[in-house]
């Protein structure tokens, strides 16, 4: 199991690229599923989250072949419907090939999901969708079995509460369903949008995609189809925040700022400097940010992926700030590490308040979810001495070489063998 080192200090300078997108890649490979045959995904990041969904598709037959960014899906092999607990347990998203193999095959039997411990993230709007599209479902044994013998059937759906899983799972049921089916207060995340273009490259009828309401025409079948994956904005908006706490001068290509509306305000509200020319975006840290209130929100609101990330640069800001996290019940897991840097954090019910320092101490710590390691990262380029991150497996989940990037800005980060 490896761990970084980080010498803080240091103003990160530079340009980096972000990678393609892991919100967007995995429910883009598992539609694959959808259509008999090869489909080609590019800009497709390597890790570990990618692997996962790799491995979840041969263990459903399906044949694939990687090379370095690009995925090549041939599930015209797949030759079963059901997804084990061995592989589902490791990542939330395997949940999302019930709908596909259901709509294509009119049975599929999935194991309950797993993923990160940021807190109850159920799958009863997945499963309230696919009984409305005609599914019949039974919960035994730890698995779910969706049974469709005629097919399934377009429905209006009107989802309780903004769910991001349970908006890109019925768009790709409903794809290939006999009929109109209307998603009603679905999510609006920029990734759904980005699903919905390769569905409708594939030859679905998808329209709406990216506002609360979306509207698809079933059609017979998908063929399969080449596709370029939006890039990360969680990756963006974490390099975003490593230039404004190190109060360095970053030049961030193959980004798409007006997916980060919220964030990128937050951050000029704290001093933060940033332009946008040429599709390349720069930002600039203060000498010292000034503290800023955020609440988390489905988007456009201010992505809980980042919340984590934006609180250790409020950790040195001139002020108080308080953060509230309105997405996840168990997010501040992240806050004792941060108290190890030095850092004065006090955690009420969903809220933090947060009283910049001065300078964080480097300091051994370790990592609890994916982007509570972001933020551990981040805290580390900031403090004075030696920071030690261990059990970063949980960053390899959602950033593509994080420490080769960082380290071209300048940054004294290395992984080593613990």
């Amino acid at each position: 199991m490896d761990k970084l080192i980080i010498n803080g200090g240091r103003k990160l300078k530079g340009e980096v690229t972000v990678s393609g997108s892991k919100n967007a890649s995995l429910p883009i490979c598992i539609a694959a599923a959808l259509a008999p045959g090869a489909s080609t995904i590019t800009n497709v990041p390597r890790l570990r989250d990618i692997t996962t969904t790799a491995k979840l598709l041969e263990s459903l037959g399906a044949t694939i072949e990687r090379h370095e960014n690009t995925m090549r899906i041939d599930a015209g092999t797949i030759n079963t419907v059901e997804a084990t607990y061995d592989l589902v347990k490791t990542m939330r998203a395997s949940v999302l090939v019930l709908g596909p193999l259901l709509a294509r095959f009119g049975r599929s039997r999935v194991s309950l999901p797993g993923g990160c411990a940021i807190g109850a993230r159920p799958i009863d709007q997945h499963l309230k969708g696919l009984k409305a599209l005609g599914a019949e479902i039974t919960l035994e044994h730890g698995y779910v079995e969706a049974i469709a013998k005629k097919g399934l059937k377009g429905a209006r759906i009107n989802f309780d509460v903004s769910t991001v899983g349970g908006t890109e799972h019925l768009m790709m049921a409903a794809a290939i369903a006999k009929g109109e089916s209307i998603l009603e207060n679905a999510a609006r995340e920029p990734e759904i949008a980005d699903l919905a273009d390769y569905l409708n490259r594939m030859g679905a009828k998808i329209e709406g995609a990216g506002t609360d309401t979306i509207r698809i025409q079933g059609v017979s079948e998908l063929t399969p189809a080449a596709y370029e994956v939006m890039p990360d904005r969680i990756e963006a908006g974490t390099f975003m925040c490593a230039a404004a706490i190190t109060g360095g001068d970053v030049k961030i290509k193959g980004m798409k700022l007006e997916h980060l509306d919220a964030l990128t305000f937050k951050l000029m509200d704290a001093g933060v400097e940033i332009t946008n020319r040429n599709d390349v975006v720069r930002v600039k840290g203060p000498r010292r940010p000034q503290a800023v209130n955020i609440k988390t929100r489905p988007y456009p609101g201010f992505a809980t992926d980042m919340q984590a990330q934006f609180m250790a640069l409020m950790c040195v800001a001139e002020g108080a700030s308080v953060i509230s996290e309105n997405i996840f019940e168990n997010r501040f897991m992240h806050v004792s590490e941060l108290q190890r840097f030095g850092a004065d954090i006090t955690v009420e019910g969903n809220s933090a308040t947060v009283k910049g320092v001065k300078k964080l101490s480097g300091a051994p710590v370790m990592a609890t979810d994916l982007r509570a390691s972001a933020c551990l990262v981040l805290a580390g380029l900031a403090a004075e001495g030696t920071t030690e991150i261990q059990r970063i497996y949980h960053l390899d989940r959602g950033y593509e070489q994080i420490e080769t990037k960082l380290a071209g800005l300048g940054a004294d980060i290395k992984r080593v063998p613990e």
